[in-house]
């Protein structure tokens, strides 16, 4: 059996246009014939590096304004509910332990979708470690056996490992992609120009 590319798909949960690619990118990645490996991580540390105690798009209200009219409009063309949470960003921290536990588990993309659903399709809260155990259970997972295995203390220091791996690898926003080959695209709308390149078909 021939071994599919990989393209990785770096995410944090407080990104609105990661939102629109999470909804979208298992099945674009297939039809391409690659796969995905999701890479959680935290993006406030690196804007913490970088002087930012809160999201750009709060910190400049015109790009802010933009950007919620930008993913309104692009969530009612690709058929996806769409509702500002309160607050903005959320605290994602919960919701990355366990999609960074769950990683490798064929239940991970399930689980970041409904993350991702909840959060920016119904404007919901991820906060709460009891928001996050009840999205697991929708996907069919143990509320309570996935939150301790995911707040144990290293999964804790994996989350820091690879938010700095993020920071070394020059991620300053989400979504982000790397190919195989280290080439780096950002943004919602480089997704299918990321699996091209992860397919061999563009260069």
């Amino acid at each position: 059996m021939t071994r599919r590319p990989v393209l990785e798909f770096w995410f944090d949960f407080a990104s609105t246009y990661a939102y629109l690619s999470a909804m979208r990118i298992e099945p674009l990645a297939e039809a391409a014939g690659v796969d995905v490996r999701f890479r959680p991580f935290l993006l406030g540390p690196i804007f913490q590096s970088q002087g930012w105690n809160t999201s750009p798009f709060n910190l400049y209200p015109a790009k802010g304004r933009y950007m919620w009219r930008d993913v309104a409009r692009e969530a009612e063309r690709r058929g996806l509910p769409f509702r500002k949470p309160e607050p903005f960003p959320q605290n994602g921290l919960a919701a990355t332990r366990v999609a960074l536990w769950g990683a490798d588990k064929p239940w991970c993309g399930a689980f970041v979708r409904a993350v991702f659903h909840a959060e920016f399709g119904e404007g919901r809260s991820i906060e709460e470690p009891s928001a996050v155990a009840a999205l697991a259970g929708s996907v069919g997972l143990d509320p309570d056996g996935t939150m301790k295995a995911a707040s144990a203390d290293p999964n804790k220091q994996r989350l820091r490992a690879v938010t700095e791996e993020a920071r070394t690898k020059g991620v300053f926003g989400a979504p982000t992609f790397f190919a195989e080959d280290g080439e780096m695209f950002w943004g919602d709308d480089r997704l299918e120009r990321a699996l091209a390149w992860a397919a061999g078909e563009e260069d």
